[in-house]
């Protein structure tokens, strides 16, 4: 079994409406200790594993440093759990996997497609890493659930860069395609409907149940090298909430990642 390194990063200058994520990581390390839940997966597996190992939180200074610091843990063989952090993050991490995985695949949960070419005149914003992301050629195939804000522009990126997107409104669990390459999983919180998820900046109603992206990330039959949980706002969660589902997700995507 691969090693699987979990990496904090506390970066959430790119964000476009309001700063919160760049605490996410330490308070969802602490809803997940927490005597609320234990430590397994729905399937039983235990993320109390020696092949998993907790590297703690990275403050960010410069934008480029989370392609270093993830380069030194894929350097190690390693697969990589990320909490974010805000959305612009991505784009560094699948950087420095590409080296490692040159065919690399993508399944994105969201609210938004995060394809704008530039938003607000920063080509790096949390709104833009997918765009980014396929501009150079960094996934042969990215898959986008849960969106429901596309506009013309993003829908003609959408379609410049060959996205399979499933909108909210006409979705379609079962249509979503098999994956051929191994597969990073990046989860934006606001995929999530804000009934769920209340602690994000940007709440979109008309989104994903936890159940709906639980089935998803379990019925993949691919091998998961890497994942990030992001955009996760603390400042706005209700009862912490955001921060429990996200610990959820956390284990259940360990356990993904633990499967081959």
């Amino acid at each position: 079994m691969k090693h699987i390194t979990i990496q904090g990063i506390n970066w959430d200058a790119k964000s476009s409406f309001q700063k919160g994520p760049a605490k996410a990581p330490d308070l969802i390390r602490k809803a997940l200790y927490s005597d609320s839940m234990n430590l397994c997966t729905e399937y039983g597996v235990s993320i109390e594993n020696e092949t998993i190992t907790d590297k703690g939180d990275f403050a960010i200074k410069d934008y480029f440093d989370i392609e270093l610091i993830t380069k030194k843990h894929l350097d190690s063989d390693s697969k990589i759990l990320t909490l974010g952090g805000d959305h612009s993050i991505t784009f560094p991490i699948i950087k420095a996997f590409h080296n490692k995985h040159p065919k690399l695949d993508i399944l994105h949960i969201d609210a938004h497609a995060d394809l704008y070419h530039d938003y607000e005149g920063d080509p790096y914003s949390h709104a833009c890493p997918f765009a980014r992301i396929m501009e150079n050629g960094f996934a042969v195939k990215l898959v986008q659930v849960g969106i429901r804000t596309l506009n013309p522009h993003q829908t003609a990126q959408a379609a410049k860069y060959k996205v399979d997107v499933h909108e909210m409104r006409s979705l379609n669990l079962e249509a979503i395609p098999k994956f051929d390459n191994p597969l990073y999983i990046s989860l934006d919180m606001d995929g999530f409907d804000p009934a769920f998820a209340p602690g994000v900046s940007h709440h979109e109603p008309g989104g994903l149940s936890s159940r709906q992206v639980l089935d998803l990330v379990h019925n993949i039959n691919t091998e998961v090298v890497g994942a990030d949980i992001v955009e996760y706002n603390p400042d706005r969660d209700f009862h912490n909430m955001t921060a429990y589902l996200a610990a959820k997700m956390m284990k259940e995507l360990l356990g993904k990642m633990m499967e081959r």
